[in-house]
């Protein structure tokens, strides 16, 4: 599959990556139809997921699962009336329908608005009217249906609510009844271009209100250099990150760059993080490769390791905030595995990593990644010295790199934002 992508798959070294990394980019490009349903062609049998919660449920989806289940998906948001440029929020936490409904958005055009499960009524007031949302997918919890009945109650716009249950208020639609009820899925004769919105995600707002990123259809294409490279992902792999789908480290580790990959993307769907329970499902399903905020490490080396099976265990990784050396060396000790750090942002796919073939340095966050234009500078704008601090900034001048944010969603620049992002530089 990653043949279809990049013209080389296989680098041996920093510089051998630096100057020979190359997209293949297509037309038209769509995730789920030019990777997931290709795979389901060719190996539909090939394990996709892994879905385990904590009350000891698991279920495995291979590629033709999927496929049929976006397919339904699509049919279903047809039947409501959700068509392309329509944005959807999702606020489904670890359940497996997040996979399926992103899928299912992504085959009709439509934009996927990934949402934490801690927004109140006014956050999500806030949304519906900056988003425009014409419809909520929630867990059928009784703190979030709440709150999403009351911001419908308060904002007519949004036209459709639907429950994946267990629970389904008045109003809403049932996701567990009505989907598999869906016709067949017949595809639209034209669903996106590449520069086509595709997701947006809010940001936290720490400085001022939440804006919103915009990303196109080749942000999914621009994470393969993440599953690849950084996860160091092989067909036979299981990879776990420890991330919730309102976040966009969900995309980063639990659905481009790993399918793309060829791996199996394993999620587990907990309410409460226990260091523990991690190690437990490392064990019980054999993860090979494992990604996580250096704060998860930090519980994990307090464990009894040897109290758990981890031969299966290949590969770590870390982003999120600075790893302690400390860290890295205990959990070397007990396992052999060295933690290859990473960084990036809402609005980039990995921009900075520590890949395979270079070794680890404690503290360091690793090589840029090239297939961005990155240089560190001075607040006035001139670069830096090597051991010098300075800002990361992601030139645009020869254009937007695969993975960058298209702009700001209709903030005060858009759509100049996507100009501004092709024709200077931009500190990310």
């Amino acid at each position: 599959m990653v043949e279809r992508f990049l013209k080389q798959t296989q680098f041996t070294s920093a510089e051998d990556y630096r100057r020979n990394l190359e997209f293949i980019v297509p037309e038209q490009f769509n995730f789920a139809y030019d990777v997931m349903d290709e795979w389901a062609a060719e190996q539909p049998d090939k394990r996709a997921m892994i879905w385990a919660n904590d009350e000891g449920k698991s279920r495995t989806f291979t590629f033709a699962d999927l496929k049929r289940l976006s397919d339904q998906a699509a049919s279903y948001f047809q039947q409501l009336g959700i068509e392309r440029g329509d944005t959807v929020m999702l606020i489904l936490k670890r359940r497996y329908e997040f996979w399926i409904s992103m899928l299912g958005l992504q085959k009709l055009g439509a934009i996927g608005v990934p949402a934490t499960h801690m927004l109140t009524v006014k956050d999500i007031l806030y949304r519906i009217e900056c988003a425009s949302l014409k419809a909520i997918i929630c867990v059928g919890e009784d703190y979030v249906l709440s709150q999403v009945a009351e911001a419908k109650r308060l904002n007519a716009s949004l036209e459709t609510v639907i429950s994946v249950g267990p629970n389904v208020p008045e109003g809403f639609h049932d996701w567990q009844k009505e989907c598999p009820q869906a016709p067949e899925f017949k595809r639209p004769a034209h669903v996106n271009e590449n520069n086509d919105t595709m997701i947006l995600y809010f940001t936290s707002g720490t400085s001022g209100e939440p804006k919103m990123v915009a990303h196109n259809y080749l942000y999914a294409l621009g994470h393969i250099t993440t599953g690849l490279f950084w996860h160091n992902l092989k067909p036979y792999s299981i990879h776990l990150t420890v991330a919730d789908t309102g976040w966009s480290k969900a995309a980063w580790g639990k659905f481009y760059g790993q399918w793309l990959a060829g791996a199996t993307v394993f999620i587990y769907d907990h309410v409460k993080f226990t260091a523990s329970d991690i190690l437990r499902m490392i064990e019980r399903f054999h993860i090979t490769s494992f990604c996580a905020p250096p704060t998860v490490y930090r519980f994990m080396i307090l464990e009894d390791f040897s109290k758990y099976d981890l031969h299966s265990l290949e590969h770590c990784c870390t982003a999120g905030e600075a790893l302690n050396p400390s860290v890295f060396e205990e959990l070397y000790k007990l396992t052999g595995l060295r933690i290859m750090e990473g960084f990036g942002q809402t609005e980039t796919t990995m921009t900075l990593g520590t890949m395979p073939w270079m070794e680890p340095k404690p503290g360091s966050m690793g090589k840029p990644n090239p297939q961005y234009d990155i240089a560190l500078m001075r607040h006035d704008g001139t670069f830096c010295e090597d051991g010098e601090k300075g800002e990361i900034v992601i030139r645009t001048d020869q254009g937007c790199p695969i993975g960058l944010f298209k702009g700001y969603y209709r903030d005060e620049a858009w759509p100049g934002a996507t100009k501004t992002a092709t024709t200077g530089s931009r500190a990310v």
